[in-house]
């Protein structure tokens, strides 16, 4: 039998193929047995381009990663460090908000994934050279990723059930609405990160003039001297 012109498996085909089967069945559903049945090969043919099924979920954590734009913190952009932070965490939120399963594994961190390196340089670097002190860039960027993980990690609205008789009002008196909450998951999540966001950027804010006003360079003078 000749052989195909066209090699059956590449590290694309296998991320794409993973990607899909988490999206559609959750982290758990992922094994090498059943990548391998849904790619139409054997088992161990996928280790010529993965070694660990962990591996194989890196690259999907960080193909998702990959999605996220970056382009407000290139140096010529314009846009400054407020702008530039809400308009990265609308992108970060929203290449979540398209692959929730794969959450867990980007919030445990980068690690050595490219494209999450890649994210975590630019919005520190971007920090910095906007006058943060790389102390508080540091901070910033763990907060940024606290905040937008955490919010796809799950739905606020749908942590409530549709039933209007499943919050008795002599047990939970404020609670009469909830189960409409569900109705209008979008709505009350995306308000939800909106508000969230805009309270975190005028904290920042805030904090950031304080420090131009005179607390960083009465640090940066203490230790030249």
């Amino acid at each position: 039998m000749a052989r195909p012109r066209k090699p059956l498996l590449s590290r694309d085909r296998i991320v794409e193929t993973a990607s899909a089967l988490v999206d559609a069945e959750g982290l758990a559903a992922l094994s090498t047995r059943r990548l391998a049945a849904q790619l139409g090969v054997s088992g161990p043919s996928l280790y010529n381009h993965f070694r660990t099924k962990d591996e194989i979920l890196d690259a999907v954590a960080d193909a998702v990663s990959a999605k996220v734009d970056l382009s407000m913190f290139d140096e010529d952009d314009g846009r400054d460090w407020r702008t530039a932070l809400q308009a990265w965490a609308a992108s970060y939120r929203a290449a979540l908000a398209d692959h929730p399963n794969i959450v867990p594994v980007l919030a445990q961190g980068p690690g050595r994934r490219p494209a999450g390196l890649r994210v975590a340089d630019a919005v520190f670097g971007a920090m910095v050279r906007a006058g943060w002190p790389p102390a508080q860039a540091t901070y910033i960027g763990a907060l940024m990723r606290y905040f937008v993980t955490g919010s796809a990690l799950g739905s606020f609205a749908r942590g409530f059930v549709d039933d209007e008789t499943a919050y008795d009002p002599a047990d939970y008196p404020h609670l009469g609405q909830a189960h409409l909450l569900a109705e209008h998951r979008q709505k009350v999540d995306e308000g939800a990160f909106d508000t969230g966001l805009r309270a975190l950027l005028d904290g920042l804010s805030l904090q950031y003039a304080a420090g131009v006003r005179g607390a960083w360079a009465k640090q940066e003078t203490t230790s030249g001297a």
